[in-house]
């Protein structure tokens, strides 16, 4: 439900048709380890970076082409990584497919109770999502006890360099407490917007689709966990993340295939089918993050932007097009900001005054697949920025 101006299209369907549990009463949720104990695919020798686990519901071929692409890149790193799959509800075909994974423990989440709205006429679909991500995230957390949990889900395909880009975050994530969360998604990220696979951005905006988060983080949101809405979009709200930030790639660690029951095809190949899955090899335990922390990010992300060539006017785009330099535009509201990335084609949306990706109100991306960056600037941005 990512992106959930239109995702009830893109929504599973046994969520689509939760209703036809309304009938039954029985709360019960549980945990199968499919006759293998979670210690055996742990090594005690290594202490794992993250748990990695992969929500799911009623769709098996979009399982086995996640869980496929996961595998190829983690059979290697087992034991920094262990796997697990997190279904909701009771499709028969989903837990057979999970099961027949020995690398992998299966996680099940079935609440029969009926979802009582607290508005007339709301989708019980987001409830659902809701509950199920608490659930799974207290008991990888709690019960099992991991310090840190990547969050995927059963439409996507990862990176080679999934893995080590996330390790190597992990260090920063627990040093920096300015950090709440780190993905593996940008939402500008498709190929025309991208250059450096090696570029790492803080961001205020929660992009979600892969990433990962600590136990004290958790043990801070779990308790008020929302029930009642879309629960990415609650994580994005101000007086949730409180001024921490994100760290997000410039190119995507992951990729979200899920076209099969989108009512918005249109919406699809626009914003996902053209996202770049990175492909190129980067050695992140040879690669110096410390230029991420909140000071030396602020001071350097500033000094881009100050010395990005101003552009004004109705023809920002073609005057861009024209400069062979990084510019930079300046946008007085949200209004006039929609306007401007609608030229551009990057995501207008904003969630609780952020648009999508901004740092201090700057949204940053690459003109049209080249070195060149564009500056997307608030009124406000340069102050932020102390320049």
């Amino acid at each position: 439900n990512y992106y959930n101006t239109f995702s009830l299209g893109r929504m599973p369907k046994c969520y689509r048709d939760i209703g036809n549990l309304k009938n039954l009463t029985l709360p019960l949720t549980f945990l199968l380890d499919a006759e293998r104990s979670l210690q055996t695919l742990i090594n005690k020798n290594v202490v794992p970076v993250a748990a990695v686990v992969i929500m799911a519901c009623n769709r098996p071929d979009y399982l086995q082409r996640t869980v496929e692409s996961i595998l190829k890149y983690q059979k290697a790193v087992a034991s920094k990584f262990p796997l697990f799959i997190s279904q909701d509800g009771t499709n028969g075909e989903v837990k057979k497919k999970a099961l027949s994974y020995t690398q992998i423990t299966f996680m099940q989440h079935v609440d029969l109770e009926p979802v009582r709205t607290e508005r007339p006429g709301e989708n019980v679909a987001y409830y659902k999502i809701a509950n199920h991500y608490k659930w799974a995230l207290d008991e990888l957390f709690i019960k099992h006890d991991f310090r840190r949990v990547i969050i995927l889900e059963d439409d996507m395909e990862i990176a080679p360099d999934f893995f080590d880009y996330f390790e190597a975050a992990a260090k920063l994530l627990d040093t920096d407490k300015s950090i709440m969360a780190v993905s593996s998604w940008n939402d500008n990220g498709q190929k025309q917007f991208v250059y450096d696979p090696k570029a790492l951005y803080r961001s205020d905006f929660f992009p979600g689709l892969g990433w990962m988060l600590t136990k004290s983080t958790w043990m801070e949101l779990s308790p008020k966990w929302p029930k009642f809405t879309y629960w990415d979009d609650w994580v994005r709200l101000k007086e949730v993340h409180r001024d921490r930030q994100f760290i997000r790639p410039e190119v995507c660690r992951t990729y979200n295939f899920g076209e099969h029951g989108s009512s918005m095809g249109q919406f699809f190949d626009q914003y996902l089918k053209p996202i770049k899955l990175n492909d190129a090899h980067i050695d992140w335990n040879s690669e110096d993050l410390s230029y991420l922390k909140e000071d030396k990010f602020l001071t350097k992300f500033g000094k881009d932007v100050a010395s990005a060539t101003p552009v004004h006017g109705s023809d920002a785009l073609l005057k861009a097009h024209n400069l062979d330099v990084d510019v930079r535009i300046q946008y007085d509201n949200q209004g006039d900001f929609e306007r401007i990335a609608r030229q551009f084609g990057i995501f207008e949306e904003w969630k609780d005054g952020v648009p999508r990706a901004a740092y201090k109100g700057v949204v940053v991306f690459r003109y049209k697949g080249s070195r060149r960056r564009i500056y997307l600037v608030g009124p406000d941005s340069l102050r932020q920025l102390g320049v």
